[in-house]
């Protein structure tokens, strides 16, 4: 069994006012806090999905463990091969290596907090991944840093068929 021994001797306190707000409706992501911020113990943010938004597309991450916490509404979740629909109060832990994604169900908005542990520094990708929205920069540039962001994009036919 390994430990994770977080190097931070500082409570974080993010003030919802105070959190950094990346896109908006129908997927809004607030940064709450990143790794450096609790010593590589883990980083969080809270994405908010208009009426069945798309959420993240099918990935993995190699080393972290990703904790979805629904705060209100009802979301789909990949797990592997198995979609899960998670509501109001339910909880859904990927551990490292498995394929996943998530979006609010068809007709649905979903409000979910989100944990990855250990941490990895995610606010520069969800900033990335705004400049992609945008236009500034290409979608394929997501694939120069996977490895960066631990998050390795992948196909899922389960995915596919639970969302078309």
């Amino acid at each position: 069994m390994s430990l994770i021994h977080p190097d931070f001797d500082q409570s974080h306190v993010m003030r919802q006012a105070d959190a950094e707000v990346i896109g908006q409706a129908p997927t809004t992501v607030r940064l709450l806090a990143d790794s450096s911020t609790t010593g590589g113990a883990l980083s969080t943010q809270r994405v908010t999905l208009s009426e069945g938004a798309s959420g993240a597309s099918p990935h993995r991450h190699g080393n972290s463990a990703e904790l979805f916490y629904l705060l209100d509404g009802t979301a789909q979740l990949l797990s592997g091969d198995r979609i899960v629909t998670a509501g109001r109060g339910d909880l859904v832990v990927v551990p490292p290596n498995l394929p996943h994604a998530f979006a609010a169900a068809p007709g649905e908005r979903a409000d979910i907090l989100i944990v990855i542990t250990p941490g990895v520094e995610r606010f520069e990708y969800f900033r990335h991944l705004e400049r992609i929205a945008y236009g500034k920069v290409p979608p394929e540039s997501l694939l120069d840093v996977q490895e960066l962001y631990d998050t390795y994009f992948l196909q899922s036919e389960a995915w596919t068929a639970a969302r078309t």
